[in-house]
């Protein structure tokens, strides 16, 4: 691999090298391509997760409010909008915050993906032992028979922190054997609360490639086990896609419109790509060229910006640029994109940008301050993005976003984690960002 070349041809490159923060649009979006995969197979999603919702119901009381659906609010964010507009740059049209930091269960956006992948391979376990039917009441799956099915299983999974709570939790509940493999960026108090649901941590004190690859390794020697791959699992993908389906309602609610004349407009931290990948690509499903998908992610770590940028998906790490992918968004913490998003998303992603970890903190206290919300340090690494858009003036003008259009824009920032941090943890986010 000829870097330097890669660096003449973008510039970009060498200034992610000495990790600068770079804004990055994409000159293939919206050229017309077959996917194997479509809005059939979010539906096939999300009449799955409507079976399971009685089991959630039984299983996670806390769940019962909204009958089994794990599902996270939309909130508009006014106060917030004016404290970006000092900390970054003004920009047209309204901000919301999408709140899968609360998400139930596991407190992230994890729990769409992660916990709809292991409810398929649940399903699919008790169907071929005879024990469930389309047609039953999922709720009998807390039953003693079943636990003592799933027991003769397990489950693996590689993860930086908020995939392998999901996988865990969901797992562990169910009766499953569950080991995480989980690399040295993964926060301490995440690897104790699944030793304390009876999850087997595995710790390493390499990157996330290294816990993956571990994972990966543990389930082939094991017909039994069933390892949740995070760089390329399409079941993840899906469970991730469910929310475009659903946020519809919420649109409405707000009285938020979606058309040619009323951008939307989602800003979505990312690792190593799986859930920002599902739900942009359900959200594209749903609201097509009307929907404009950026990824945010930390200068040390922007593996799926330098897989847009130089096409060549996972065959090039942050590594190899000279990046060392150490970084306070430790869910982010990813050194190569996942080879399935990086090629779905090649049409369909409108840009990526990074942010140095030390804006994460002020944002962090600045989003407590002024709206009551506390969200993880990783889930602030989009934060920057609307500001970037507005000052990008040729970029909009060649997709035909006037200064009318922008009026009527909706930005969301997809809040990604942060529910379930320990109150002295997040206190110690809030004071650093202070």
């Amino acid at each position: 691999m000829d870097i330097k070349k890669l660096m003449t041809l973008h510039p970009e490159i060498g200034r992610m090298a000495d990790y600068e923060e770079v804004w990055w649009t994409n000159p293939d979006c919206g050229t017309p391509r077959k996917l194997d995969f479509g809005m059939d197979d979010i539906k096939d999603a999300e009449a799955r997760l409507a079976r399971f919702a009685p089991y959630i119901q039984a299983a996670f009381p806390e769940t019962e409010v909204t009958g089994g659906i794990i599902e996270s609010p939309l909130k508009e964010v006014p106060e917030m909008k004016k404290v970006l507009a000092d900390m970054c740059g003004t920009f047209s049209g309204r901000l919301f915050l999408k709140c899968d930091s609360h998400l139930a269960v596991s407190g992230s956006i994890k729990a769409r993906g992660g916990i709809y992948e292991v409810l398929k391979f649940a399903e699919k376990v008790a169907m071929e032992a005879g024990m469930l039917q389309l047609t039953d009441d999922y709720s009998k799956l807390t039953g003693p028979e079943y636990r003592e099915l799933f027991s003769r299983y397990s489950v693996a999974v590689g993860s930086t922190g908020n995939l392998g709570l999901s996988i865990g939790i969901i797992s562990a509940k169910l009766g499953f054997k569950v080991t995480v493999h989980m690399s040295a960026d993964a926060r301490q108090w995440k690897k104790d609360l699944l030793r304390s649901k009876g999850v087997t941590v595995v710790e390493y004190p390499d990157d996330y490639q290294k816990a993956v690859a571990e994972g990966r390794k543990e389930a082939e020697g094991d017909p039994y086990c069933h390892f949740v791959d995070d760089e390329a699992s399409v079941d993840l993908f899906m469970g991730y896609s469910v929310a475009a389906r659903r946020i519809g309602s919420q649109f409405e609610a707000a009285g938020i419109v979606v058309d040619e004349n009323h951008p939307l407009f989602v800003y979505i931290p990312c690792g190593v790509g799986g859930a920002p990948g599902g739900v942009a690509f359900g959200l594209k499903e749903v609201y097509g060229d009307h929907v404009y998908i950026l990824f945010a992610e930390p200068t040390h770590a922007p593996c799926m910006t330098l897989s847009m940028i130089t096409g060549l998906k996972n065959e090039i790490a942050v590594s190899d640029i000279g990046l060392d992918g150490k970084t306070d968004a430790d869910g982010l913490a990813v050194g190569r994109s996942s080879v399935l998003v990086s090629d779905v998303m090649k049409t369909l992603l409108s840009g990526c940008y990074t942010i140095q970890d030390e804006k994460l903190y002020p944002f962090l206290a600045s989003l407590a301050d002024s709206e009551n919300i506390f969200i993880e340090p990783s889930s602030c690494a989009s934060f920057t993005g609307p500001a970037l858009v507005e000052a990008d003036t040729a970029w909009r003008e060649s997709r035909g976003l006037t200064a009318e259009k922008m009026a009527n824009a909706t930005h969301i920032l997809w809040a990604t984690g942060g529910s379930m941090v320990p109150e002295e943890e997040m206190k110690h986010y809030y004071e650093k960002g202070k």
